[in-house]
């Protein structure tokens, strides 16, 4: 790989530190919330936290430490970047069901202004599958089709705004698939399927152009290498959204005999 690195050191290491501040806050804000609503109203799940502290840590890796100074040199460590950032820690993270604790935290009437602006149009609008699916896939076509990667390495302001579009992106298109956390606008299973398997489809056809044409800056079989780490490594995620996405449907259309001793996801 060819691109220019320009970050300074210094702010490089003021970004590093206020990123670790912030996961820090984040590590010890869920537990304390967790802990002191389970006093107030029933115990919160133990698993959830732990889904939370996975999510916040997979996310950590991606921006953070030697993965992701190793994902300014090397294209397929960029590609490993992106699936831990853009899939594999918002899945975890909405597993987590952060709203729901945070409603249970909030005092009532903050609640339910909380509540209203979920309602809201514009929440909406982006909670829509077909929303959420652009903005994540059209996004990562917009990175890697134009000069936007190789931009990225100069700028150390796009540089962040892009990996925090890739996170937001990827759990709004999480929170539009499966509904584990607080869902006002909730949109038919059908729905949701077919925008799903288009999405993914989406996904794969990106990764074989990468393959074929590398972006900018990137050489060929760095770009090879990157494109099959993208093809195959978001299975696994989009086969656990598939599976979580499946179990709901089937409790929601399956006789209540059958659903007796299941529990949900």
């Amino acid at each position: 790989m060819t691109l220019n690195h320009s970050h300074t050191q210094m702010s490089g290491n003021s970004m590093e530190g206020i990123m670790m501040l912030f996961v820090l806050f984040l590590f010890v804000l869920y537990p304390l919330a967790a802990h002191w609503t389970s006093r107030r109203y029933q115990k919160w799940p133990m698993y959830r936290a732990v889904f939370w502290i996975s999510g916040i840590f997979v996310g950590a890796v991606a921006v953070v430490g030697p993965l992701a100074e190793f994902a300014h040199h090397s294209f397929p460590g960029h590609m490993l970047g992106h699936l831990l950032l853009g899939m594999l820690a918002p899945l975890l993270l909405v597993c987590a069901k952060p709203m729901t604790l945070l409603l249970r935290t909030l005092s009532v009437p903050v609640a339910r202004r909380v509540t209203r602006f979920l309602n809201s149009r514009p929440l909406r609008l982006l909670t829509n599958p077909a929303t959420a699916a652009l903005l994540n896939i059209g996004g990562l076509y917009l990175l890697y089709m134009t000069p936007l990667y190789p931009m990225m390495h100069d700028s150390l302001a796009l540089y962040v705004l892009i990996h925090l579009h890739v996170f937001g992106a990827g759990y709004l298109f999480t929170i539009s698939m499966i509904y584990m956390d607080v869902t006002p606008h909730r949109f038919s299973y059908w729905y949701r399927a077919i925008v799903l398997v288009l999405a993914l489809a989406g996904h794969k056809v990106l990764s074989k152009y990468i393959y074929a044409y590398p972006p900018g800056g990137v050489i060929r079989s760095e770009a090879e290498a990157g494109a099959r780490l993208m093809y195959y490594g978001g299975d696994l995620v989009d086969l656990v959204l598939i599976i979580i996405l499946c179990y709901h449907w089937y409790r929601a259309t399956a006789p209540r005999s059958h659903l007796k001793k299941s529990q949900p996801i």
